[in-house]
């Protein structure tokens, strides 16, 4: 188990790969998304106050994420039934990953006994552009893709 006091990994360090399920079943695969920007956000539950908050100003701001060719996934372990009525009932754009074994969240220095809110800015290299705990702004986001 990480440390409650552990930093997300380094930017300018390269994104481990991973591969995981989400809702649908449909896997995603870290890799295969080279040459485009990604954004992972690890977030303790579905239908918490600030994650819903978080992954729905990400949905009202998806026009402008797409203008930049921003992929999105939030990542987090509760199952995919949990996963899919979140999503529609709250019409993300985005996927939302399975990590029931938290080993993803373990990898990005996320996990712990809760996911700890942390989003990762990977760009078209693979290497990390920004890594934040808490909820950074969209515009946070955008200016990390920009620079």
């Amino acid at each position: 188990m990480l440390s409650l006091f552990s930093k997300p990994l380094p930017e300018g360090s390269m994104a481990p790969p991973f591969l995981l399920p989400d809702e649908e079943g449909t896997v995603f695969v870290l890799n295969l998304n080279r040459n485009k920007n990604v954004v992972l956000i690890f977030y303790p539950g579905d239908e918490t106050p600030v994650c819903r908050k978080q992954l729905c100003e990400l949905r009202d701001n998806w026009q402008r994420l797409q203008e930049k060719g921003v992929i999105v996934v939030g990542i987090n372990p509760q199952n995919a039934e949990s996963h899919s009525k979140f999503r529609k009932k709250h019409s993300f754009p985005f996927p939302l990953l399975v990590d029931n074994s938290k080993r993803v969240a373990d990898l990005y220095n996320a996990g712990g006994l809760i996911v700890r809110r942390t989003v990762y800015v990977i760009g078209k290299s693979g290497k990390i552009l920004m890594a934040r705990r808490g909820k950074p702004s969209v515009d946070h986001i955008l200016a990390a893709i920009a620079s």
